[in-house]
């Protein structure tokens, strides 16, 4: 933050649950924000959103409640950053279409880690080269929707790097135990796991003739998802756009223009 500039007047809903309560702390500590309201479901959104002056509000609560306070967010003119996941295309259809009727910022982003988004991007530069891919994702018990967004998200995006075209699934001729195979999409198989002491993990590995590669990415705390949500609140206060993904917060090049200048 440039000396003499005001900080970003942030609220949190569902500031104590486990995400939210380091949100908080992330905007604490950072001296270009201020967290000006800290919303849970026994507080009246509307009336916090007003008397702070918010001009974003991060919400982590759940699916009926994130679609509802993003709603509210943007009727009253605040930019809403959505990381609650299970909305559905629906949804964020509506969220979007709020925000632009209000002319404000905002977004909604299955996945706050940058490292995950990082291992998406990767994830799509490998694709084409590969003839079978798998996705294992770990969460909490506690997780409201299982494949987690990001993993169909990935999923989707790696039939994408390969313009439609699916990869290969191996569907066994005898299955003991059904659902062993996991759910597909184009041909990648995903898996889910929810394990206690897990926070949020996810795996692709591609295989081809006589090798695989495998991509990982590890989280140790739910403070991971701090780092973009700032991203997040910086980018929808200062343009009046909606994202739908952290890297296009991050400024990542579509992978799709990067093969084309290979």
């Amino acid at each position: 933050m440039t000396t003499g500039e005001a900080p970003l007047r942030v609220a949190v809903s569902g500031a104590k649950g486990k995400v939210g309560r380091e949100i908080v702390a992330g905007l604490q500590a950072d001296a270009a924000f201020d967290c000006v309201a800290a919303v849970d479901v026994e507080d009246d959104l509307p009336v916090a959103l007003q008397s702070s002056h918010a001009q974003a509000m991060v919400d982590f609560t759940t699916p009926e409640s994130g679609l509802r306070n993003a709603l509210t967010a943007a009727r009253l003119g605040v930019a809403p950053v959505i990381g609650t996941t299970g909305l559905g295309p629906d949804g964020v259809a509506q969220v979007r279409d709020a925000c632009a009727a209000a002319g404000i910022g905002g977004c909604v982003i299955p996945n706050f880690a940058v490292g995950a988004v990082v291992l998406m991007w990767l994830a799509q530069l490998a694709a084409p080269h590969f003839d079978t891919a798998e996705i294992i994702e770990a969460h909490a018990p506690t997780k409201h929707d299982a494949p987690s967004g990001t993993a169909l998200r990935t999923a989707q995006l790696l039939v994408e790097a390969r313009d439609g075209r699916p990869f290969d699934h191996s569907t066994p001729r005898v299955e003991p135990l059904g659902g062993t195979r996991g759910g597909e999409v184009g041909g990648v198989a995903v898996h889910a796991l929810r394990l206690s002491g897990v926070v949020a993990d996810q795996s692709v590995i591609f295989g081809t003739q006589s090798q695989t590669l495998s991509l990982e990415h590890r989280t140790t705390s739910r403070a991971v998802y701090v780092p973009g949500v700032l991203l997040a609140c910086r980018a929808v206060i200062g343009q009046a756009r909606f994202f739908d993904s952290l890297d296009a917060v991050l400024g990542l090049a579509e992978v799709g223009s990067l093969r084309s200048r290979a």
